[in-house]
């Protein structure tokens, strides 16, 4: 049995950039176990497998593994999965926006796919989320010993550190300057000897709302206790805490905002996500997420009978 397979480098449009995520355009007929284990040999961060339910013209279903478990939700592979699928023919892009239904394990998830002369150019997923924000963080000193900055490179001027969940928990921490973001180093021992263990959140959002490139408003940064020291991982699962955190501020008025969140830089596969937020003062937050795609790689597996 073949089984075709496509690489897609996610939330960039240039090649060896964002995040890299695999999918299988048709997945019918696999099994749970065979899709762990072609995740496994690929070994990448997410990969897709894609299922055609009673063959629907506007509904897929998605199901995302790691190399170790099957995920209930991962928004980096929506971005892959929409451009691969109108890429490759299997969603028709017939019109300048095309809307499609995806399926997680959490639900069904609203996707548009922007396309020109037929190729998918700006893929677009709506979801709502409800945040609980806690004012209660680690003091300026603790913060500064377990990121490797000093005290005064800390915002507290727009902004302030603050814990933010929207299902997993964040410490979400401003910082005046890009290149702190950049320059930051997580310190263990430091953080075992704060009150940061005793919070919820075990992975720290470190941003600044200044970046050296025109596409983006912010730049953002993961650091934690079980993410290496130099390690610079995608950050769009943490995007829903961070739109319902800038909610939390008096400063960010009521309406609909439009801003950009890079990772990384030139050097270390920048990714920009681009996001709509909804900012009615309620608990519900409707966001919109979106980013462009680029084809990596694309080829067969020959699987066993």
């Amino acid at each position: 049995m073949k089984i075709e397979y496509y690489i897609a480098d996610v939330f960039t449009k240039q090649l060896f950039n964002g995040a890299q995520i695999a999918v299988f355009p048709n997945a019918d007929g696999l099994s749970d176990t065979t899709m762990q284990l072609l995740a496994r040999e690929l070994n990448l961060s997410e990969t897709v497998f894609v299922f055609h339910p009673k063959k629907s013209d506007t509904k897929r279903l998605m199901r995302v593994f790691s190399p170790k478990k099957e995920l209930d939700f991962a928004g980096h592979p929506i971005i892959a999965t929409a451009y691969v699928l109108g890429l490759c023919g299997d969603i028709p892009l017939t019109d300048g926006i095309t809307p499609i239904i995806f399926e997680q394990k959490i639900g069904l998830i609203d996707v548009t796919i922007t396309a020109v002369d037929g190729k998918p150019t700006f893929i677009q997923f709506a979801r709502t989320v409800a945040s609980i924000v806690d004012r209660f963080a680690p003091t300026d000193e603790e913060l500064a010993s377990f990121l490797t900055i000093k005290q005064s490179e800390l915002d507290h001027k727009k902004y302030s550190p603050r814990l933010v969940s929207c299902g997993f928990p964040y410490l979400i921490v401003p910082a005046w300057n890009y290149e702190t973001v950049r320059q930051a180093k997580f310190n263990s021992a430091a953080w075992s000897q704060s009150i940061a263990p005793q919070t919820a959140a075990q992975e720290i959002l470190l941003f600044a709302p200044k970046t050296p490139f025109p596409d983006s408003d912010f730049n953002a940064r993961l650091l934690g206790p079980h993410i290496g020291i130099f390690d610079d991982p995608p950050i769009g699962s943490a995007m829903p805490a961070f739109a319902a955190y800038l909610c939390s501020f008096e400063n960010t008025q009521k309406g609909t905002h439009v801003f950009a969140v890079d990772r990384g830089d030139a050097e270390s596969r920048r990714s920009v996500i681009n996001l709509e937020m909804d900012n009615k003062g309620h608990e519900q937050l409707p966001l919109r997420v979106g980013g462009e795609a680029v084809l990596f790689a694309q080829g067969t597996i020959d699987l066993p009978e």
